[in-house]
């Protein structure tokens, strides 16, 4: 992730930006920092976390997942501010992670509901979960996930797709898979 930070002034003078002879002008500088699209395009985590990567949106898509899919449910449950919460729901919509399905005609007011690849972060938001259970829940999992048929507790576990065995993190390596780009800046397109 990369991010540009941008020094800006802002002068506090009279009204209207006029300065006035027996006031002196004071300015404050602020720093705005923006994270900038991954340029790693080969790597899928820095790719998702271009679009889910910060807080707000990752609790947006809990509550989504726990059935809140309305603006004003969501905004009361995080106490998030209206603007975020409109940019994060827009990025998610613009990212096809969520859709807009409209309720009510007038006004126009929109569900947020997720699309299949949304549904696809399930498995990471479980994870996380799980992680944060973990080393954080001292006093007990605020939250138990269960089977919706039978009513007990799920896990997550990762397994090995041939010998179906599940694999600790200290059992799984990597390799470059197919869609790896390699980076040779003398390379040339070939004529087709």
């Amino acid at each position: 992730m990369r991010v540009r930070t941008t020094q800006i002034e802002i002068g506090l003078a009279a009204p209207f930006g006029l300065s006035c002879k027996n006031k002196p002008t004071r300015t404050s500088v602020i720093f705005v920092s923006k994270v900038l699209p991954s340029r790693d395009i080969t790597c899928s985590i820095a790719s998702t976390l271009d679009i889910v990567g910060d807080r707000w949106s990752l609790l947006v898509l809990r509550n989504i997942f726990r059935g809140g899919h309305r603006f004003s449910e969501i905004q009361q449950d995080l106490g998030i501010a209206k603007n975020l919460l409109a940019s994060r729901l827009s990025k998610l919509v613009d990212a096809q992670v969520l859709e807009r399905v409209p309720y009510q005609e007038r006004p126009v007011r929109y569900d947020y509901r997720l699309t299949t690849k949304g549904a696809d972060l399930s498995t990471a938001l479980i994870a996380l979960m799980g992680w944060g259970d973990r080393w954080y829940a001292t006093d007990g999992v605020p939250t138990v996930l269960i089977h919706d048929r039978c009513g007990e507790p799920v896990e997550q576990s990762v397994r090995c797709q041939s010998c179906d065995e599940t694999v600790s993190p200290g059992q799984i390596a990597s390799r470059p898979g197919p869609g790896r780009m390699t980076r040779n800046p003398d390379a040339r397109p070939q004529a087709t």
